[in-house]
């Protein structure tokens, strides 16, 4: 028993100690979707630390906490486990307020015939958020007037999306899904970790009920896979919406690929929005990407990581980590701020051994095909590079929605 209470006190400590690491650094602003933990009612039993797979929870003072609220990702697997429902999910802080769009009942804005289900709309949980895409897709059936190119355009591959696209193929509509990324899974694809929470089955058009628990993100995302397939549920991958217009009783949805005269719009996009990017020439080629997904694909390669955040210095690292890779780390300001501690820390120790080269005040000029073009300290230099990883951070979708005179609210950590 000694051992175990001696045990328990050592990680309590670390949880305090992180906490007050976050706090001071800045970090402790939940992004999105996140618990908040009932004081009154905790126990302090722990089960909702170990169940986040980002380490984000912890027991300080015998109470639960979020100590790491950047880590969040909003997917409740905390608040699934607590044993006496001390947690519910928010959106928003009292100091930093989040922006949701207010929806009907049938998940449709304010604007007629555009409707926002999943994660844009608040509902990070892959359970209710499918929910919301196939419930939508059932009121947008009954919108459909036979006019147009399609019934509806289907704008984001995640849960939501997935789930509206298999509606809409029950329904026998003309649709279009389309993905601006070339993988389908939305915000679940960035996943950092394995584990993820389906709290209780959902059901799915065409598929019928999935009976998951507790499943890794691969998992998931192979199932996914494979229901695509057996469906045939057709997906334009890479195909961007850039705008929508009004146009009689419809929208003209203009994409990087063409542009459709559609009865509804279903947005079933991320928070994380278009990925920011450079703006310099050579920065459509291939070899420039922007996110990590697995660094043992660059082994042996010369990659340059552009950004100062903690994505970009956790990317860096973890490509040191692979043989042979030469990692080159470019970052406009003169310093690093509001990284965790534990990023920084190895950053310089990898920057110390050589194992990652570090451009601050640097700017990215010209991808070319087989070097890149740095400036730094007003002088222009060209280094060898097979591969470009930008992680700028994405440009959030609200101003264009604002735009076409959707209605939000702004959530101060409330549901």
């Amino acid at each position: 028993m000694w051992l175990y209470l001696r045990h328990r006190a050592k990680r309590h400590a670390m949880y305090k100690a992180e906490l007050k690491d976050a706090l001071e650094q800045g970090l402790n602003e939940p992004p999105s979707l996140h618990p908040v933990v009932d004081l009154s009612r905790c126990i302090g039993s722990g089960g909702c630390a170990k169940a986040c797979p980002e380490e984000a929870l912890g027991i300080v003072n015998g109470k639960a906490v979020l100590k790491n609220g950047a880590a969040c990702i909003g997917h409740g697997a905390c608040m699934a486990a607590c044993p006496v429902e001390a947690i519910s999910l928010v959106f928003g802080t009292e100091r930093r307020g989040i922006d949701i769009p207010f929806v009907s009942p049938q998940f449709e804005t304010n604007v007629p015939g555009i409707f926002v289900a999943g994660e844009l709309g608040g509902m990070g949980l892959i359970r209710k958020a499918a929910e919301q895409g196939r419930q939508a897709m059932d009121f947008i059936k009954k919108r459909s007037n036979g006019k147009g190119d399609l019934d509806v355009v289907i704008v984001g591959c995640g849960p939501a999306g997935l789930s509206a696209g298999l509606a809409a193929m029950h329904h026998r509509l003309r649709f279009r899904l389309i993905e601006q990324e070339d993988d389908l899974g939305g915000s679940v694809y960035h996943y950092p970790r394995n584990k993820i929470a389906m709290t209780a089955p959902v059901k799915l058009a065409l598929v019928g009920k999935m009976r998951f628990g507790e499943v890794q993100k691969e998992k998931l995302l192979a199932f996914w896979q494979g229901v695509v397939e057996k469906t045939q549920l057709p997906i334009s991958f890479r195909e961007r919406m850039e705008d929508i217009e009004p146009q009689g009783d419809g929208f003209l949805v203009k994409t990087s690929q063409g542009q459709y005269a559609t009865r509804s719009v279903l947005l079933a996009i991320g928070r994380r929005g278009t990925p920011r990017k450079l703006g310099v020439p050579g920065e459509s080629s291939p070899k420039v990407v922007y996110r990590l997904i697995d660094p043992a694909q660059y082994d042996g390669q010369s990659v340059l990581v552009v950004g100062g955040g903690d994505s970009a210095l956790e990317a860096a690292i973890a490509l040191a980590a692979q043989p042979g890779t030469n990692v080159i780390l470019s970052y406009r300001s003169a310093a690093f701020s509001r990284v965790k501690q534990k990023n920084r820390q190895q950053l310089e120790e990898l920057q110390g051994a050589g194992s990652i080269r570090v451009l601050l005040g640097s700017n990215v000029k010209r991808v070319l095909e087989h070097e890149v073009e740095i400036e730094v300290d007003g002088e222009t230099t060209r280094f060898p590079n097979d591969i470009v990883i930008v992680c700028a951070g994405g440009e959030l979708p609200t101003p264009f929605l604002r735009k076409l005179g959707i209605h939000f609210e702004t959530k101060y950590g409330t549901a």
